[in-house]
């Protein structure tokens, strides 16, 4: 047992997985135990304070849909290649996703007290903690990448995408809770912006990722740019159903505060385009998806059944 900063006795981490959604695609039960011992493996390599360590696995290994390092695996199959190697990739991505969350949970942000239905990592562990924990997947993404590629050429190649993804991320947090946009934007472009940087950029990357490991050194390959059109439309298309959910799901259901968009006056697919309009965006993005993929075929067939599901995703 570990205690807090006043002294308190904590309890062991408790980290939960999730219960398989419905409809789940059969390679999520496949390679979503493998995400999550990659993960342990990565982190067991460096040396952390406990409480640091303690915080970091309980943001990074409690549940979550594995959406992004899935993308990565799924890519490097897609090109044709072993998905194990685009495993430091799915690490990294999962890594840079968990310090997202933890940030946009504190108080100065979302000010959640709830993710994956477990207490924040702030609200479990204290907000000076929190900044750290994330801080500290920030700078460790990057080490699993440079230190398990098997060239440094291709490890500054993933690392350049991992940090344009990011920084993408963060430019559409700002967006979507500080404004500053560039002038003359409509109200359509204005979710455009936020959704294709705070949500797309990193699903984006993951594609890329995934398959740049796969095809290296062949980085100009025309897959990769089909891989690029694919993960701009999922990231999209899963920010539209996100918002949906916000507004049809309960908070027990979600695992997650229900409505908090609406009540913090934020701009959403539905609340712009309606619950209808915004359903129609998601089965044009689905297809715009689907296209992207054929050239891949049947290579790509997890890749279609993984943006399948999230078009109908209930959680």
């Amino acid at each position: 047992m570990t205690t807090t900063a006043g002294g308190r006795a904590r309890q062991p981490v408790d980290i939960r997985p999730e219960a398989p959604a419905p409809g789940e695609p059969r390679f999520v039960a496949e390679l979503t135990p493998r995400v999550d011992e990659a993960i342990r493996a990565a982190l067991a390599r460096y040396t952390l304070p406990a409480r640091l360590r303690e915080a970091v696995e309980y943001s990074v290994l409690g549940g979550g849909k594995r959406l992004r390092p899935l993308l990565a695996m799924l890519s490097c199959r897609a090109v044709g290649a072993d998905d194990r190697l685009a495993d430091s990739s799915a690490v990294a991505v999962e890594l840079i996703h968990a310090f997202s969350l933890v940030h946009d949970d504190l108080p100065a942000m979302d000010d959640d007290s709830l993710r994956r239905g477990l207490p924040t990592t702030h609200v479990r562990f204290g907000e000076a903690m929190g900044i750290l924990a994330g801080d500290a997947m920030l700078s460790l993404a990057f080490q699993v990448l440079t230190d398990a590629a098997p060239d440094a050429a291709l490890a500054g190649r993933l690392c350049a995408e991992l940090a344009q993804g990011t920084t993408g991320m963060i430019a559409g947090q700002v967006y979507d809770t500080l404004g500053g946009f560039p002038p003359g934007l409509t109200p359509r472009q204005h979710l455009d912006l936020i959704h294709h940087n705070k949500t797309g950029a990193l699903i984006t990357a993951s594609c890329r990722m995934g398959a740049l490991a796969g095809l290296w050194p062949r980085a100009d390959h025309p897959h990769l740019a089909a891989l690029t059109a694919y993960g701009n439309a999922v990231g999209l298309m899963f920010q539209i159903v996100d918002d949906l959910l916000d507004v049809e799901q309960t908070t027990e259901q979600l695992g997650k505060r229900a409505g908090k968009d609406e009540q913090a006056g934020k701009l959403t697919f539905p609340g712009l385009l309606g619950v209808a309009e915004s359903r129609v965006e998601v089965d044009r993005l689905r297809s715009i998806a689907h296209a992207a993929l054929a050239p891949m075929a049947p290579d790509a067939a997890g890749l279609a059944d993984l943006c399948e599901y999230l078009a109908v995703r209930t959680k």
